[in-house]
């Protein structure tokens, strides 16, 4: 954006350095194990997911009410 144009490097690096102190103490994990547990959450939940079951036709919000005729 044009705030970061606006900055100097000595602020963009302080930036970075701010943001680089929140992420180190984020818990990390393997994502071998993650992506397993990852995995099993989607499975578990795929019965209520409607991009996978569909969305019934009275319950679309999105659906077009009527058409429209060309004359």
């Amino acid at each position: 954006g044009e705030m970061a144009q606006d900055m100097t490097e000595k602020e963009l690096l302080k930036m970075e350095l701010d943001q680089l102190k929140k992420e180190v103490k984020n818990e990390r994990q393997m994502v071998s194990k993650t992506g397993k547990e990852i995995k099993e959450y989607i499975e578990s939940m795929s019965g209520e997911d409607p991009l996978l079951k569909g969305i019934p036709e009275d319950k679309n919000p999105f659906k077009e009410k009527g058409g429209c005729t060309i004359s």
